[in-house]
């Protein structure tokens, strides 16, 4: 899988990348190796929005959610795709 993060209006940090690189990880077991994963994070005053693309061969899922911490975003980016995936099967 090939992990892509993108961050606007928000600093890149190393513990950001880590935590968004494992919530891609239990993603894994339903995608191939040559799938495309996209994050892209950003702040718009006081809202921490998280969007989050995958690309795997016909498939296609797509995920975007804002909450008051980018930790939760990111959670709810990974449950709201889990219910696509699980819905698709």
């Amino acid at each position: 899988m090939n992990v892509e993060i993108s961050f606007r209006n928000l600093e890149h940090t190393p513990a950001l990348d880590e935590l968004i690189r494992k919530k891609s990880e239990r993603l894994s077991k339903h995608f191939t190796d040559g799938a495309n994963i996209n994050w892209t994070c950003w702040t718009d005053k006081h809202e921490h929005t998280t969007s989050l693309k995958i690309n795997d061969k016909t498939k296609e899922f797509f995920a975007k959610a804002a909450s008051d911490s980018l930790y939760k975003s990111v959670d709810l980016v990974i449950s709201k795709v889990v219910q696509q995936i699980e819905h698709d099967h």
